[in-house]
């Protein structure tokens, strides 16, 4: 049996997310469909991680097991020549038995992108969320500094990002190892390096941190929020259409 690893970069506009579902299309279950057709066997393909409906990949790790003997040249071709066009396979190789995507990654790096201005060109519409009001960037990278090292993230935390009646673990307890504003094209991102994430907490630091960056909240207010573990006083989730899972670390 071997165990090969794929490093995957996608379009999530058109997708229900990461995971496979029954009947709406996700990144996981159109792998899986392309990789069976080249296998003649079923697989599953583990991810990484479960990016939500319509985030964007540019480097997502997965990984399958199977017999077949396509070496990993003809499995980077071949489903590059299977995959539609927003999903892309950028590197294939074979791993280790004990590899899984998900259990071995020590890290994420997640960018959120936006653009401060009035008007969005349409090619920009689909990976840029706008924020029209104009921006107080060094409030913004003082917030953002608040989030490095070991936090409780509850306030960030979407309902059924983990199940919270288990005893023990880590609960929301999250550690950020960097957080800026970088320039990405003609717009800006809010790049977070984390060994983890909950569930939309990158798109709901990305809302309080504009509520900052517009004058709507202090960093007084910033800091009250983490420490407050309560999303009901963070800001709103920002649009999925702006994030980028950019890399994982191993």
């Amino acid at each position: 049996m071997r165990n090969i690893r794929l490093l995957i970069a996608y379009d999530g506009t058109a997708y229900a997310g990461w995971q496979r579902q029954r009947i709406q299309p996700t990144i996981q279950g159109v792998l899986e469909e392309k990789i069976s057709l080249m296998t003649t066997a079923p697989v599953i393909v583990h991810g990484a991680g479960r990016t939500d409906a319509g985030v964007h990949a540019l480097g997502m790790v997965a990984n399958f097991h199977t017999i077949s003997s396509i070496p990993c040249a003809g499995f980077l071709k071949g489903l590059n020549c299977l995959l539609p066009d927003d999903i892309a396979i950028l590197q294939v190789d074979e791993v280790d038995a004990d590899f899984h995507a998900r259990f071995k990654a020590k890290g994420k790096i997640y960018a959120y992108q936006f653009l401060c201005a009035p008007i969005v060109l349409p090619h920009q519409r689909l990976y840029y969320t706008q924020v029209p009001k104009q921006l107080d960037f060094e409030m913004m990278e003082s917030a953002l500094s608040l989030l490095v090292g070991e936090h409780d993230f509850s306030c960030f935390e979407a309902a059924g990002s983990r199940d919270c009646s288990v005893v023990g673990g880590r609960g929301a307890v999250r550690q950020i190892f960097s957080a800026s504003l970088q320039q990405q094209g003609d717009g800006w991102a809010i790049v977070l390096h984390g060994d983890g994430f909950l569930r939309h907490m990158v798109r709901n630091v990305a809302g309080t941190v504009f509520d900052v960056g517009q004058g709507r909240s202090s960093l007084r207010d910033f800091v009250e929020i983490l420490a407050s573990k309560d999303r009901g006083r963070a800001g709103k989730t920002a649009p999925a259409k702006g994030l980028f899972l950019r890399e994982v670390i191993y």
